[in-house]
Formats: C-alpha cells, sequence, structure tokens
C-alpha cells in the first residue's frame, strides 16, 4: 500500500522495536540512510537498530553507529513491532527478510522501478537519495537534528547526488545539505574519509582500466571480473566511475562474479534508462543509475548484459536519428 510521507512517520511513531535494513552491497545512500532513520528514532526513545546483510566498507566507519551495524540470522531470528527497509525493494535485502520476525512491513525508497508492493510504501523518485527523503520525514516527527544524525543523512545525500553533480540534484537536495552543514557537518571530513584506499585498491583499479572492453561500437565500456578476479580484489566501488568518463561512451557497466553462478551487474549511464535494462533481469534503480543480479555462470551473465546494453544503445541512436 503506498502511503504518504505523514503516513510513514506516524506508522514509525507507532512501532517501539523497529529494524532498518537496505540492499545488499550496500552504498553511502544504504548505510547513511539506515543510520541516519536509526539516530533518529532512538532520539524518539524507539529501540532501534541496523542489520545489512552484506560487508560494510570500512571508509564509512567515520559515520556514528558504524561500529553498531549488525548482521542477520537467520538462525537467531530478531523480533520487532516493525521492519524498515530503506533504499531498495523488499527482494535485495539478502536474508534480513527471514531474520527478522517483524509484525509490519515499510519500504522507504527513491528508485523509480520500485512497484510499491511492500505492506507499505513510500516512494519519492525524485528524491536524489533515501537519506533525502529521511531528511523530509524528520520534519514529519517530533525530533531535533543533531550533529549524528546530520553526518549520516549528509553522506547518504552526497554520495547518491555524486557530490552534488549528477542531474538528480535539486534545490531541494542543495538546501537540505546546507541545513545539515549548518547542524554541524565537516564534508571535508566526510569526503576525505570515502576517498580513502588502501594501496592494494589502487593497484587493483589499475588492473580493471586495463581490462575494460569497449563495445556496441564504442558506445558502452565494461568491466568483466570472474570469480577468482573479484576474491582477490579488495573494492570494486570505484570502477565504474572510471569507465563512465570515456568519450563517446553511453553506458558503462561493471559486472562481478560474488560466488559460482551468481554475478552482480551495475549500470550507469549519460542519458540511457539503464533501469529499463535492470528491470529486464529483476533488477531496478535509476534512469542513469541501475543494477541487477544475474544467477548464471560468469561468461553467460557478460554475454546476456552484452548484448541487453548493446541492442538499447541501438534503439536508442535509431530513434535519435528519426
Amino acid at each position: 500500500m503506498i502511503v504518504t510521507l505523514s503516513e510513514t512517520a506516524a506508522i514509525l511513531s507507532s512501532a517501539q522495536r523497529i529494524v532498518i535494513t537496505a540492499h545488499q552491497n550496500p552504498d553511502g545512500d544504504a548505510i547513511g540512510s539506515s543510520l541516519g532513520l536509526m539516530h533518529i528514532l532512538r532520539s524518539l526513545g524507539k529501540e532501534a537498530s541496523v542489520l545489512l546483510d552484506d560487508d560494510i566498507p570500512a571508509i564509512f566507519s567515520v559515520l556514528p553507529g558504524y561500529d553498531i551495524i549488525g548482521r542477520p540470522d537467520e538462525e537467531k531470528p530478531v523480533e520487532a513491532d516493525l521492519l524498515v527497509v530503506l533504499d531498495t525493494a523488499t527482494d535485495r535485502t539478502g536474508c534480513t527478510m527471514k531474520a527478522v520476525h517483524a509484525a509490519h512491513l515499510l519500504n522507504i525508497d527513491h528508485h523509480q522501478t520500485n512497484d510499491g508492493s511492500a505492506e507499505y510504501s513510500y516512494i519519492a523518485a525524485t528524491r536524489a537519495a533515501t537519506a533525502e527523503i529521511i531528511y523530509d520525514l524528520m520534519q514529519e516527527l517530533p525530533v531535533t537534528l543533531n550533529k549524528e544524525m546530520a553526518m549520516c543523512i549528509y553522506t547518504g545525500l552526497a554520495t547518491d547526488s555524486g557530490f552534488f553533480r549528477f542531474s538528480n540534484t535539486t534545490s531541494h537536495t542543495m538546501r537540505a545539505a546546507a541545513d545539515l552543514l549548518d547542524h554541524g557537518v565537516e564534508p571535508n571530513v566526510i569526503s576525505e574519509a570515502l576517498e580513502q584506499k588502501p594501496y592494494q585498491t589502487i593497484r587493483d583499479i589499475g588492473e580493471a582500466i586495463e581490462r575494460a572492453e569497449l563495445f556496441a561500437d564504442g558506445h558502452a565500456a565494461g568491466i568483466f571480473l570472474d570469480l577468482e578476479t573479484t576474491a582477490r580484489m579488495k573494492s570494486t566501488e570505484s570502477f565504474i566511475g572510471m569507465i563512465r568518463v570515456i568519450e563517446g561512451v553511453d553506458i558503462a557497466v561493471v559486472l562481478k562474479t560474488k560466488e559460482e553462478g551468481i554475478c552482480r551487474v551495475s549500470m550507469r549511464s549519460k542519458g540511457l534508462d539503464v533501469s529499463a535494462i535492470a528491470v529486464q533481469f529483476g533488477g531496478g534503480g535509476h534512469t542513469r543509475a541501475a543494477g541487477c543480479t544475474l544467477a548464471m555462470p560468469f561468461e553467460d551473465a557478460k554475454r546476456t548484459i552484452c548484448e541487453a546494453i548493446s541492442k538499447a544503445i541501438r534503439a536508442y541512436h535509431c530513434q535519435g536519428e528519426k
């Protein structure tokens, strides 16, 4: 059921034991919005915790509450009044849905591909980040914004807007960021923390760039990592940004093999709707940033996503020629 922002606030207010989760392979928005909401709810006297079914990158240790993020355990289920799923539809949270026994389910997201099928869903596709929705939600609650909340929300806002460079950045985004700065956010501390990379990661970036391939007549660029390569690389988070800037490239894609027969795909575009590609494979996202998981061997996954991207690019250019 689709609910309004004020109804979302009422649902949160009516619950006491609340578990917050987000998508696997969590990014700055998933982590920042989750921790930001946790701090908000705790300030209201709620028993709020964050469970994420994946490793949490150490660069986010700058955020208050990073050290108490938990992992869901199906063998030790958690009882809650409310499970809140942030920054994704409910099917991308790993084992969290099974590990949390909650009386009610609330989904808060900004992805246009979210179908709003959860028990309660608040979807705001015009917001640059789910963290921006959490900022809006705070205005509906009897909360006094503090530095802990502001640091987390700002991180989600900044990372999902490309530090306010992407086309999803609006005047509302900037006003929210300014207010967060007024409440103690140190943007240099956050950006410097997120820019930190281990020496091995720099070496991995070099190897990844060497592996970069052009396809679709040079209109697409990809980095494709098999299981062995993915396993030994420290982090793959920055790879897609490295190839997205190649001249003439409409779509950048990174495919990494998380386990045998399971490949995760991330796509970025300069105009094409990559969410339409992701939806074909059960994924989702935004017009210019989307992803999916392909349950197939590496070579099959690579061929499948390259064919889908090439087809989308051909259609896009044919349409432009009319």
